[in-house]
């Protein structure tokens, strides 16, 4: 077995934290949920936290084979064009990201240009994929719920899980967006829950309670014993009952549109119109009350 390296990076303005994985200084490498900064009131993209990823890379003299998603993030922008442009790499995504385009390509109206095929990744991953990361060896788990293409890529005893699950005093992804479903998720958890309790879980976004510091992962066996939505002894009823009840008072992502448009396209952003200027899609009147 490969010595296993992970560097996990926040970004506080989003809570995301993107991971960055590999064998040791001079290995191959991949990172995962890649952020690219964006200030929706002034519409205006930087790539301030993406190069604190180039600079790692860098410093560690890392080569990147794979920039994966977990799934197309409805709360940032993702920067893995960014970063392929700038590093190298394979963007990958799971398989069923398909479902996710087809699902908001009429909301957005992104015409016969978008092909809702997946093909604006390098990579898709089917449940069960086995990759290599230098000499590293990873599994792509589909656990669907959040949405119908969340992965988790499992590498020795770590498993990267999106929002599957947060940390156990926040508890589990939402399930309202469209194709989202409870009973989905119930069972990816579960999925995940049946590895060796050591596993350690890392997760793409920590909201922590006040008082607590950011963490980037808890274990298996934490999770069993004190998820606050999903421990040992909660069954798949209760647990849908109480996913549908807390997610209708959540609120829509502060910034979903602009990340779901930009995501579902491998982080590439909009081509310029005839006057040379870039646009985001806002529908009006379709998600709230």
């Amino acid at each position: 077995m490969s010595a296993l390296h992970i560097e996990s990076f926040l970004d506080p303005q989003t809570e995301t934290f993107t991971h960055v994985v590999h064998a040791g200084a001079g290995t191959a490498c991949a990172i995962i949920d890649p952020v690219l900064d964006f200030d929706g009131a002034a519409g205006r993209t930087s790539t301030v936290s993406a190069d604190r990823i180039v600079a790692y890379v860098h410093a560690q003299h890392l080569r990147v084979e794979w920039i994966l998603e977990t799934h197309a993030h409805a709360d940032h922008l993702s920067a893995a064009m960014y970063l392929k442009h700038t590093l190298g790499g394979k963007i990958a995504m799971g398989q069923a990201i398909t479902q996710v385009q087809a699902a908001f390509k009429p909301l957005l109206n992104l015409g016969d240009d978008f092909v809702a095929d997946g093909g604006q990744f390098d990579h898709l991953f089917a449940d069960q994929d086995t990759f290599a990361i230098g000499t590293l060896t990873a599994t792509a788990l589909h656990v669907a719920g959040h949405t119908p293409a969340d992965m988790a890529y499992q590498i020795d005893d770590a498993v990267f899980v999106g929002d599957t699950l947060f940390m156990p005093d926040v508890g589990t992804a939402r399930c309202d967006f469209p194709a989202g479903d409870a009973r989905t998720l119930y069972r990816s958890i579960q999925r995940l829950l049946q590895l060796p309790e050591h596993t350690r879980l890392f997760v793409c976004h920590d909201y922590p309670p006040r008082g607590r510091p950011h963490q980037a992962y808890s274990t298996v066996a934490e999770q069993k014993a004190l998820n606050i939505h999903v421990h040992d002894g909660v069954n798949e009823d209760e647990f849908v009952a109480c996913r549908h009840q807390r997610d209708a008072t959540l609120a829509v992502p502060r910034l979903m549109w602009p990340s779901i448009q930009v995501n579902i396209c491998a982080g590439q952003l909009p081509t310029a119109q005839t006057n040379g200027l870039a646009y985001l899609r806002l529908p009006l009147n379709v998600l709230g009350g």
